[in-house]
């Protein structure tokens, strides 16, 4: 799935919230198109609609100020209207739109993550009457749906991007080293092989964590391929197939980055009881008595790096 369907998903997912949460009958939203509405720039283009009866919202082109979904986007703040047609709290360039809507009382909530808007979402009815505190805490849940989904796409791009350095920085060192003579030479190498293999082994955790809770599933199962891919680098012939559950595997991760039960639970998403229920069944079936064996073991049998 393209970053553009990605998007889509979670913004359909978002304005569903909001509808169920609100009780509002139309709701629509879209991301950033370019630019960064933090330095003043840029617009957010409205792809998805819900519960509307005409097409006349959709692609709209929202500028940093401009209506009450550019207000709240050049806030950073939620922003709502009880009559939209007369509002003098707002400019009015949308206007045409929103009348083939048949929209009076609309609220705006900006999608901001890291302190960068990236979006809007809105929800509307077709009368004018206040919207209260209740309908506005709902809307900004829903945003936080798609902006905490935003962080998870981040992050996993980057932990990407890092195993990616790692590999180009351990196959560097090899190169440094052989400039170097004698004993100093094997050190560097040796000293630069752990440094290297060591942020692998953190990024194969922060990945195998990451990975259930993407939305998208072709960058879900990106990240699952390149986690066996640094698992396997390193491993020697596997004496006997061994078949861990990927939660199991996710535990083991997170232990053998030093995490405590608790850390991996919270790392995780799960109870401490079922980190320490996956964490027994893996060490069962690895044949160790101990964290540190299930850890080795793994690696020996090609599940960690």
């Amino acid at each position: 799935m393209s970053a553009d369907g990605a998007d889509a998903v979670e913004m359909r997912a978002a304005l569903v919230r909001l509808r169920r949460g609100t009780g509002l009958p139309v709701a629509f939203g879209g991301l950033m198109t370019g630019g960064t509405v933090t330095g003043g720039t840029g617009s957010v283009r409205i792809g998805e609609l819900s519960g509307a009866v005409t097409g006349a919202l959709r692609g709209l082109a929202i500028a940093t100020g401009n209506g009450l979904g550019g207000k709240a986007l050049a806030l950073s703040r939620p922003c709502a209207v009880t009559d939209y047609p007369v509002s003098r709290h707002i400019s009015h360039e949308y206007d045409a739109a929103v009348a083939a809507e048949g929209l009076l009382s609309v609220l705006a909530v900006p999608v901001v993550v890291r302190r960068r808007v990236r979006g809007v979402l809105y929800g509307a009815l077709r009368t004018a009457q206040p919207l209260g505190d209740r309908t506005l805490g709902e809307a900004v849940a829903a945003a936080r749906d798609v902006e905490q989904a935003l962080v998870i796409r981040d992050e996993a791009r980057a932990l990407l991007a890092a195993v990616g350095g790692a590999g180009a920085s351990g196959s560097g060192a090899g190169g440094a080293a052989g400039s170097v003579t004698g004993a100093s030479a094997g050190s560097a190498a040796a000293a630069a092989g752990a440094a290297a293999w060591e942020e692998v082994r953190e990024a194969h955790g922060a990945l195998r964590a990451l990975a259930p809770r993407v939305v998208d599933p072709a960058l879900r199962e990106e990240l699952l391929a390149v986690c066996g891919r640094l698992a396997s680098a390193t491993a020697p012939p596997r004496v006997r197939d061994v078949g861990l559950a990927p939660r199991e595997v996710d535990v083991l991760a997170c232990v053998a980055t030093g995490a405590t039960n608790a850390a991996t639970a919270e790392r995780l998403g799960l109870r401490p009881e079922t980190v320490k229920g996956y964490l027994r069944s893996a060490m069962r079936k690895l044949g160790a008595h101990t964290r540190l064996e299930a850890v080795v073991a793994a690696r020996r049998a090609g599940l960690l790096p």
